[in-house]
């Protein structure tokens, strides 16, 4: 159960005379309300109070069982009686309860001034309050100064006294709050409702202006092309179930007992929602750093070990260098392995075969691989990296390219891509067209840098796209490294927990250099172990996904 219906079924309970036992001690409501009448005939001979209009309310069970409502002048006579069955919500009422409307257990029921006040940001010691000065529980959470001449001017009518009850009526409908302090008028939107105390407890009143059987009515009462609110008549004639005083006081009691206990299990019901929100993030998480360390699927002794694999890719390399179809490697190709000592060293080998001095970087891995498994730098297990250009845009809607937007954590997507001057798209090099299966690393700015996509040309129905200069563009071959394990790897906390340290820059525009991102270490595992690493990852992400 929500903790929302916990309240709404505590209060309902209140409202109905199931939250506390009843005591056969108790002076039963309608002998009180009868006893309150008279006090209110003396007053009105005296001219304290005026007659009600329409006639005084007295509700009753007839002999038939069922409740009737009949309006009597000030000499007794009967105005009008009829049956109210249809508007009594409950089938029976506990003993020594009894119906009444709320008009008739109260001093005063006012609307508010039909103006805005006119706030002053200075504190005054005069304030108003209106629907945006309450919530749900019962707070006031805010209060807004006023001069005292509009102070006056609005309380001309009636000055709100401490324990009364505030009421919002439009917009945030069936909001109450009960005043603690004096010197504050009604805002917009909202009315006030004055109880008698020698008959109904201000307290008890707001539990059945916040009861499930009040929103029913209210929500009957809607009225209003524009702002749905009720109507002060509506909330004068609402059938009150009234019990005797001190029952009231019981259940007041018994719901301030209970409230924290609810305000407390709605706070461990908004933090396991938030968990339950997070958690498929952390899953994702997990699931990824586990699979780039090895732990996602088995080791297999027969697979090719990747020293083998790295061994044959530069080789490769060296070929396609040869043929001019790619460039060698700034400060030679890298061969990263482990020492007489255990730990790992780099050296860099130029075109001519000629090796540079071993360095040793042991700090730079963030994990332990496992056996059959290499580190090695981005660079040497790709054809290509590259930051894309700045375009010159254009309205023709021909020649996508990928900005930072378009590379989403959810994948990659055209929809807020921009275009290119068509007649700049011949400028642009082979290599530069994307490729099914690129990697596309947002290289700029906080929020986005780190953030990388899979290009998926079955989402470009363009036929044809390439990079902005904040995007960069890692490709590789399918024998050399699967792009989704490198994909899960960059994805993963490892990368994306320090992306922010790798990259240069000042505060507001951090980036990450080409050359970073050429120099990544990333673990390589052997080619096959790749391939069920992959399957396996996706299968469980969709897993997920669909939880």
């Amino acid at each position: 159960m929500k903790a929302k219906d916990l309240k709404n079924s505590i209060l309902q309970m209140a409202v109905e005379g199931k939250l506390v036992p009843q005591d056969p001690s108790d002076e039963p409501a309608s002998v009180l309300l009868e006893r309150i009448r008279e006090e209110k005939h003396e007053l009105i001979a005296e001219g304290k109070a005026k007659f009600p209009k329409g006639g005084e309310s007295i509700i009753y069970i007839a002999s038939d069982g069922s409740p009737y409502e009949k309006r009597v002048d000030a000499k007794g006579h009967v105005l009008s009686e009829k049956r109210i069955a249809d508007e009594v919500p409950f089938e029976e009422l506990p003993e020594g309860w009894a119906w009444a409307r709320l008009e008739d257990c109260c001093n005063a029921i006012v609307d508010c001034p039909h103006s805005t006040p006119n706030y002053l940001a200075v504190e005054t010691g005069y304030s108003a309050i209106d629907t945006n000065c309450m919530d749900d529980d019962w707070r006031l959470t805010g209060l807004r100064s006023l001069s005292q001449e509009s102070y006056e001017r609005r309380t001309a009518r009636y000055a709100p006294q401490v324990g009364d009850i505030v009421f919002s009526r439009e917009g945030s409908i069936g909001r109450s709050v009960i005043l603690r302090k004096g010197n504050i008028c009604l805002g917009q939107r909202v009315m006030l409702l004055s109880c008698n105390e020698a008959l109904l407890f201000n307290r008890y009143c707001q539990a059945v202006l916040s009861s499930p059987y009040a929103w029913t009515l209210y929500r009957a009462a809607n009225v209003g092309t524009g702002v749905k609110h009720i109507n002060v008549s509506m909330i004068k004639t609402l059938l009150i179930p009234l019990p005797p005083l001190v029952e009231q006081r019981r259940i007041v009691e018994r719901v301030n007992e209970l409230m924290p206990l609810v305000e407390g299990y709605g706070r461990l019901e908004d933090a396991r929602e938030e968990l339950d929100t997070a958690l498929p993030g952390r899953l994702r998480k997990s699931v990824l750093q586990m699979a780039v360390q090895g732990k996602l699927v088995s080791q297999d002794p027969a697979d090719e070990p990747a020293c083998k694999l790295l061994k044959r890719i530069r080789d490769q390399r060296h070929e396609l260098v040869a043929e001019k179809k790619m460039k060698a490697p700034k400060g030679g190709e890298s061969i990263i392995f482990r020492g007489s000592d255990g730990r790992r060293y780099e050296k860099r080998i130029d075109a001519k075969g000629r090796e540079s001095d071993p360095t040793c970087i042991e700090d730079e891995a963030p994990f332990e691989i496992p056996e059959g498994w290499e580190w090695a730098r981005l660079e040497s297990v790709t054809t290509y990296i590259q930051r894309g250009k700045s375009p010159r845009y254009s309205t023709v809607k021909k020649y996508p390219v990928v900005a930072q937007k378009c590379n989403q954590w959810s994948g990659f997507s055209l929809e807020k891509a921009k275009f290119i001057d068509p007649e700049t798209a011949c400028m642009y090099a082979n290599e530069r067209i994307l490729k099914d299966g690129d990697l596309l690393w947002n290289s700029t700015g906080l929020g986005t840098l780190g953030r990388m996509a899979i290009y998926d040309s079955s989402k470009n129905e363009y036929g044809w796209a390439v990079a902005d200069s904040h995007v960069t563009v890692i490709r590789t071959r399918e024998d050399w490294l699967d792009y989704r394990f490198a994909f899960a790897y960059f994805a993963g906390p490892s990368v994306q927990s320090v992306i922010e340290d790798q990259a240069s820059g000042s505060t507001k525009q951090k980036e990450l250099a080409q050359e970073t991102v050429k120099n990544y270490l990333i673990p390589i595992p052997p080619l096959a172990e790749q391939c069920r690493i992959v399957t396996q990852l996706e299968a469980v992400l969709s897993q997920i996904t669909n939880q």
